[in-house]
This record gives structure tokens, sequence and C-alpha cells, in this order.
């Protein structure tokens, strides 16, 4: 669950950033590196977890696919918040620079 709900997270990211690709304001293609690299990381955990259980690696138990559905969504989630932090201190609009600048005044 936590390598599809990554992978489903990279490829919605990845398509709006290919989507605003030429100006890239948002600066989306942080945001798909990360979940890229954590689908990256759930793949090389799912062939290795394949390897200790081999068929019942296919049939996880509804608790275990509830955990793994949470800490995919943690994921996201985390990723987003590192992105939000990334755009406020870059500031690629210089829309926190004019609001502090206007406050000065």
């Amino acid at each position: 669950m936590t390598l599809l709900t990554t992978v489903f997270a990279a490829v919605i990211c990845t398509v709006l950033w290919y989507k605003h690709a030429p100006d890239d304001d948002m600066m989306l293609r942080v945001l798909c590196y990360m979940y890229w690299g954590a689908s990256l990381m759930w793949l090389v955990d799912a062939i290795f977890e394949y390897r200790e259980l081999h068929a019942a690696y296919f049939n996880p138990a509804p608790g275990d696919m509830l955990n793994d559905l949470y800490l995919g969504l943690s994921v996201i989630a985390l990723g987003l918040v590192i992105w939000v932090v990334i755009l406020l201190i870059r500031d690629p609009k210089g829309v926190i620079k004019a609001a502090l600048l206007k406050k000065k005044k």
C-alpha cells in the first residue's frame, strides 16, 4: 500500500509539473523528486519483502494494509510539508518578501 500511494502521488505530481514545466514557479520538481524517491524506496522494500515472504506477500492481513496506507499517506503529507517549507524559504514569487516590506512601511 505504501508503494501504491506514493506512486500515485508521484504520477499526479509529475503530470502537474509537466503541465507547468516551462515556468515551474511553484517548484513542483522538488515535490516530484521527493515522491519518486519515496516510491523507489518502497519498491526496494517490496522486492526484499517478497524475497522473504514469497507468495504470502500478496495476501496481507487487512490490519497490515491499513497500517501501510497510513504510512503511505504520512509520507505524502510529510513531503507536502517539506515542499511548503522550501517554498516559504525560497519564495519564488516574492510574496513573502513583498508582504514583509509592506508591513515595514
